[in-house]
């Protein structure tokens, strides 16, 4: 029977490995229950992580995130759901002492601990003491007295303002919403959600205002795509509309300049032949004016 070889090479552990150093300055701390979360998708544990690094005040809107990374501002708003159902973000309205209404956001690092801090304070002390019924009871306390009516109408809050019509939109506008929606029907990967049509319209109108046709747009936009999936149509639009608009035309007739009009002189009648002739002023038409001297 042979010997059994305990010089042979053991088997090598499959999985991650990890290199790790200390990081002095630039980083976040990021929870295991973020960044190990079983329910949150890749794009939403991305996100918080990118949020939590952010510096108080920094915008997180759905317009300023598609700006900064490829995906789209569906999966952005999707992602950002994801994050308030789980309690890591909250957005709250706030009313300005102007009137106007803004979206205050919250980033929570650590929901958990705050679920637990939260779950304690509805709890109470474990214990309440019982009253003394030996004990003489407390005067109750006398009644306040009512305000007087001016006193009431002061202090009434103020009614908020109504909120102030959206102004019309150009018609120039409208048609590049409906340049932008049909983009659809040349590519079905040109998909354009009703606000990536309303924030793009802008852009597409300028084309229009520069003198170009609706098909001359319509090409220059779908023209040369990209023969893999397109994961965002609105930021491929967005960079040919900012990046390839055309120039102005120069007006022809600038060089030559539009003369005053023609003054129009009223009808006359003659004093002499009772011809009809045009003069500032009544008398002689041109003939009987010059046969005048003559007699």
């Amino acid at each position: 029977m042979a010997d059994q070889q305990f010089s042979a090479p053991s088997r090598a552990l499959s999985g991650i490995r990890h290199i790790n150093h200390d990081h002095r300055r630039g980083y976040v701390k990021i929870g295991n229950h973020l960044a190990q979360h079983r329910e949150l998708s890749m794009t939403a544990i991305g996100l918080a992580t990118h949020i939590q690094s952010l510096p108080t005040g920094s915008k997180v809107t759905i317009k300023a995130l598609a700006e900064r990374f490829p995906e789209g501002e569906v999966r952005i708003a999707t992602a950002l759901r994801e994050l308030e159902t789980h309690g890591y973000l909250a957005r709250l309205k706030e009313r300005l002492p102007s009137g106007h209404v803004v979206t205050c956001t919250v980033s929570y690092n650590n929901p958990p601990a705050r679920s637990t801090e939260t779950h304690r304070e509805r709890r109470g002390p474990a214990s309440t003491p019982q009253p003394d019924l030996d004990a003489d009871p407390e005067p109750a306390p006398e009644p306040a007295p009512e305000p007087a009516p001016e006193e009431a109408a002061e202090e009434a809050p103020e009614e908020a303002p109504e909120d102030v019509p959206e102004a019309e939109v150009p018609e120039v506008e409208l048609q590049a919403r409906q340049l932008l929606a049909r983009l659809r029907l040349r590519d079905p990967r040109l998909v354009l959600s009703e606000r990536d049509t309303v924030r793009l319209a802008p852009a597409a109108a300028r084309w229009l205002g520069r003198g170009l046709p609706q098909a001359a747009v319509i090409a220059a936009l779908t023209r040369a795509l990209p023969s893999a999936t397109i994961h965002s149509p609105a930021a491929l639009l967005a960079h040919r509309l900012r990046e390839q608009l055309p120039p102005r035309i120069p007006d022809a007739w600038e060089a030559y300049p539009v003369g005053p009009d023609r003054e129009v002189h009223p009808l006359r009648s003659c004093e002499d032949c009772d011809r009809a002739f045009r003069s500032p002023v009544p008398g002689r038409c041109t003939s009987c004016a010059a046969a005048a001297p003559a007699a």
